[in-house]
C-alpha cells in the first residue's frame, strides 16, 4: 500500500463520518441554541431543561435518518470489501 492510498482513505473515511453524523449533531446544536435562547429570556437554569429535548431530538433524527446512514454505511464498507484484494496488491 503507498502513502497516497492510505492517505486518500483516511480522507474518505473522515468525510464519510462527517457525512453520517452531520444531521444529528446539526438538529443537537439548533435545538441547544433555541433551548439557550429561551432559558436566557425566562432566566430558567435547569439542565435537564437542555438534556432531554436534545435527547429526544437525536433519537427521532436517528429514526428518520436512520435508514440513509445505514445505506450509505453499508455501501462504503461493501466497497472497501469487494475492493481488499485490489488493495493487497498495492
Amino acid at each position: 500500500m503507498s502513502i497516497e492510498f492510505v492517505t486518500s482513505f483516511g480522507r474518505e473515511a473522515l468525510l464519510l463520518t462527517l457525512l453520517v453524523s452531520a444531521p444529528l449533531l446539526g438538529l443537537a446544536l439548533i435545538v441547544g441554541v433555541m433551548i439557550s435562547i429561551f432559558q436566557a429570556i425566562t432566566q430558567i437554569q435547569e439542565m435537564t431543561l437542555t438534556f432531554v429535548p436534545k435527547i429526544i431530538v437525536v433519537l427521532v433524527a436517528m429514526i428518520i435518518f436512520g435508514p440513509w446512514m445505514l445505506r450509505i454505511l453499508i455501501n462504503f464498507t461493501s466497497q472497501l470489501l469487494l475492493n481488499l484484494p485490489n488493495y493487497m496488491k498495492m
